[in-house]
């Protein structure tokens, strides 16, 4: 696994989230009241980008079909179906550069 910067903190508002590419896969970045968590940006759903969608707390609902993931573990939260949760990531905030474990 490498440890890779993603940005400042600063750069990650608390209740914001953003979408970074890591090695060629989109990650989904959230602060949650100063807990930063990182996620696979892609729904496994129909493949839709999270980051176009909204953010509740620790939920992250996709923008096409209303999936809702649990950003502090990937964990699929609500949806109709079954559907595969999300890879997630470890977060290190070391000063003030945030970086995610891939």
């Amino acid at each position: 696994m490498g440890k890779i910067i993603v940005g400042k903190t600063s750069d990650f508002a608390p209740g914001k989230m953003q979408k970074v590419t890591i090695d060629g896969k989109d990650v989904l970045v959230v602060n949650i009241d100063g807990s930063y968590h990182a996620i696979n940006d892609t729904c496994t759903h129909a493949g839709a980008s999270l980051s176009e969608g909204s953010l509740n707390g620790s939920i992250v609902t996709c923008g096409w079909h209303g999936a809702k993931f649990d950003c502090k573990a990937g964990n699929l939260s609500e949806f109709p179906v079954k559907i595969k949760d999300l890879n997630s990531y470890k977060v290190i905030v070391e000063s003030e550069n945030i970086f995610v474990e891939v």
